[in-house]
């Protein structure tokens, strides 16, 4: 199994999904002139997507457990296949709607085999998942771009519908020359720690993730919905400024991938972000909503879009799975049909709100966003485990890994200076420098106790440095 070669499949993927996820919502005007229908028949074909996904999930969460990832990758992406081929040309409303739910069902079908595909890659693929929202990032920020040319140009709508499929046909003969890893294949920590737990506490942390997986996406949906209206009918802002709150979150959400990923691959407490980001993203939000100072609103906008879309929904996926990694295709299927239902209720909820007030509507993303710090917090209580001998030995594995990491630098820095000191004639062994390295360990070490100790292992290091060195001197005085 190539493990970058399959990752870049799978994230070519959702790029493709990210241009799948708007590219109705992007052409309702030319599918409005094409089918000689109002633009809300167009818009209740959308809703069919929402529909695709809702019947969808938790099935194909289910069989991906049992027939497998790459199965239902190639099913999402014949299903999108279909989808733009068939929206490029049909005429009919009816078929519309059915290709709508097949987007749906492609969008389920994706996410039951790659969520999970990345997981069964090893320990440190969560982080990978997290990634996947910034190459739907990608797509969902230049499809409009090439739509807009294909307008400027009088071109026809449809190629931007048989674009994506061509690149959909080039990454399914890339896909399907890779191996997937076996399917339900769990890491000794997420064994561990699952055991570890109570029932009682599982199924609270359960309930809590799932919820979690309603709330974090009803407070994006309920951001990008209602707020240009709000702060303009609120607090008089100009419509620039009223949709720049929009493209600012959408900077926030993109830098928060990144930034995540990386903490993420440097294992960073996953329940410690959970947190952490929703208490940051609930006091943005309260800003956003009261703040009637425009730089103060644009600088919370960033801060919620990092915290809120910036990725945290794929964590608290991750840490789901981690709860039942015997069952992570149901687990995807779960979490995921709780987040289809928010994209079903909210529109309905705020919109009867609204009728109230716009800023009814617009500030009950605050109830919403508690709802989510609440779920969180409790999950993470829940998940906590007792301290045992194989949890610190885990501990250590992971704070291994990074000194492994570290080591390797530190070797590949000593091949440049090993060369340096061969071209300037320079002895091998530096007995200043190495006094100075020891003296900089005792200075540096919070605990007086472990200084000889860690002296010792900055010796060895520093003794095989050498050796390292006169191996290469060895060599290049060979060659």
């Amino acid at each position: 199994m190539h493990k970058k070669t399959l990752s870049l499949s799978l994230y070519l993927n959702y790029f493709i999904h990210g241009i799948g996820l708007i590219i109705l919502t992007q052409n309702m005007q030319s599918l409005s002139h094409h089918w000689q229908a109002p633009l809300a028949t167009v818009s209740y074909v959308i809703s069919g997507v929402g529909i695709g996904r809702l019947l969808a999930y938790f099935i194909l969460g289910n069989l991906s457990d049992h027939w497998g990832r790459k199965i239902f990758v190639n099913l999402g992406m014949i299903s999108y296949f279909i989808f733009f081929v068939g929206m490029a040309f049909v005429t009919d409303i009816k078929v519309a709607y059915f290709l709508a739910i097949l987007a749906g069902v492609a969008n389920s079908a994706l996410d039951a085999g790659t969520y999970t595909t990345f997981i069964e890659m090893g320990d440190t693929q969560g982080a990978a998942n997290v990634l996947l929202k910034a190459f739907m990032s990608a797509g969902e920020f230049l499809l409009p771009l090439l739509i807009a040319n294909l307008d400027a140009q009088k071109l026809w709508y449809g190629w931007s519908f048989l674009m994506a499929a061509g690149l959909l046909v080039l990454n399914f003969i890339l896909l399907n020359r890779q191996q997937f890893p076996p399917r339900n294949q769990q890491s000794q920590q997420s064994t561990i720690e699952s055991q570890q737990l109570s029932p009682a506490k599982k199924i609270i942390a359960a309930i809590c993730l799932a919820g979690y997986g309603y709330t974090s996406m009803a407070v994006m949906i309920l951001y990008t919905q209602w707020i240009s209206l709000f702060v303009s009918r609120t607090f008089g802002f100009n419509a620039v400024l009223a949709h720049w709150l929009l493209s600012l979150y959408s900077i926030g959400s993109i830098s928060g991938v990144i930034i995540i990923f990386i903490l993420l691959r440097h294992n960073i407490s996953e329940s410690r972000l959970l947190i952490t980001l929703n208490i940051l993203a609930l006091l943005a939000l309260c800003t956003v909503c009261y703040s009637p100072w425009a730089l103060v609103s644009m600088a919370a906008a960033v801060i919620f879009g990092f915290s809120a879309a910036g990725g945290i929904m794929q964590v608290g996926l991750n840490q789901f799975i981690q709860l039942y990694p015997q069952i992570k295709g149901r687990i995807t299927g779960i979490y995921f049909t709780f987040g289809s239902l928010a994209s079903f209720s909210i529109p309905i909820i705020t919109g009867w709100l609204s009728q109230t007030s716009i800023a009814q509507a617009m500030r009950f993303d605050i109830f919403v966003g508690l709802a989510g710090l609440i779920l969180v917090s409790l999950a993470c209580w829940a998940l906590r485990t007792p301290k045992s001998l194989s949890n610190q030995r885990q501990q250590i594995n992971k704070i291994d890994q990074r000194i492994i990491r570290l080591l390797n630098r530190r070797f590949k820095i000593v091949t440049t200076i090993s060369d340096l000191k061969l071209n300037q004639q320079l002895p091998i062994l530096d007995k200043q420098r190495e006094s100075n390295v020891l003296k900089t360990v005792a200075q540096k070490t919070a605990q007086s106790e472990h200084i000889p100790y860690l002296q010792a292992i900055y010796q060895t290091i520093m003794t095989n440095s050498r050796s390292y060195q006169e191996k290469l001197s060895k060599e290049n005085q060979h060659d």
